[in-house]
């Protein structure tokens, strides 16, 4: 494995106040789209159709070419053979958990589906009925309820169980604070990690400024937990810079040097 890049000798760009703009930028631009959410649609079917900014998510990522155009419905039919999803593909509406029984894997629990309201106590309920020791956790989510997500990454790290994104897997938008909460993070290299911009309430009606600041409440939490956890901060940076019909990629060295992986495999 490859030794983290150490903070002090990454480029300037990525120092506090950088950071801080980034996140200005990032809320202005989703206070714009609350203000667009109350123009009629008349009126903007008269403004030209952007095209698409980023190539589909099933294309290859290099370094400086890894943001890709996401749709967390679709991610799945876009990836290579899942191997948790059924044979349609489908993504289970909220977490779905199961024990391994056989094979390799054999006493993980897989966490498989959306990250949906609630399901951080239903894994706890879930966990507690359990009457055999558990081994470690595997991760197959598009993401979902960010205060969720930061509920089971504590959960997982209280019980000192390790988190694996296994080959052909996906983790995206919110999942990737699960995987922080690992005692120890396996990411295969054909597995797919991913981060975006994301909103941390759930009324998007409120006035603009109520919006910007429940963001930037939000931010402050996930921001907490990642230092709570050991990974480092400026991953937000990533996922600061990328609209949320985008995602970002991180590439091997990216898991590594943000400390998001411990181990990464093949």
């Amino acid at each position: 494995m490859s030794e983290p890049v150490p903070l002090a000798s990454r480029k300037r760009a990525w120092d506090a106040p950088w950071v801080l703009k980034a996140m200005l930028v990032a809320q202005c631009a989703l206070a714009g789209l609350v203000v667009l959410a109350d123009v009629p649609a008349s009126f903007l079917g008269l403004l030209p159709a952007g095209g698409p900014t980023a190539p589909a998510i099933d294309q290859p990522v290099r370094p400086g070419d890894q943001t890709r155009r996401f749709d967390p419905r679709r991610a799945p039919l876009d990836l290579p053979q899942n191997p948790y999803l059924s044979p349609d593909q489908r993504v289970p509406p909220q977490l779905e958990f199961s024990l391994i029984e056989t094979g390799e894997s054999a006493g993980n629990i897989l966490l498989n589906g959306t990250i949906a309201s609630g399901d951080a106590a239903r894994l706890s309920r879930w966990m507690d009925a359990l009457t055999r020791e558990t081994t470690g956790v595997l991760l197959n989510s598009p993401g979902g309820e960010v205060n969720e997500a930061l509920e089971i990454g504590r959960m997982l790290r209280d019980g000192g169980l390790p988190v694996t994104v296994s080959a052909n897997a996906f983790c995206f938008s919110a999942c990737p604070y699960i995987l922080a909460g690992g005692s120890e993070r396996t990411v295969s290299r054909r597995a797919t990690v991913g981060v975006h911009q994301h909103y941390f309430g759930e009324n998007t009606y409120l006035p603009a400024f109520l919006l910007v600041s429940d963001i930037q409440s939000g931010q402050a939490q996930v921001m907490t937990y990642l230092n709570e956890m050991g990974i480092d901060p400026l991953l937000m940076a990533k996922a600061l810079m990328t609209p949320p019909d985008d995602i970002y990629v991180l590439v091997p060295e990216e898991l590594e040097a943000f400390r998001l992986a411990t181990i990464v495999t093949d």
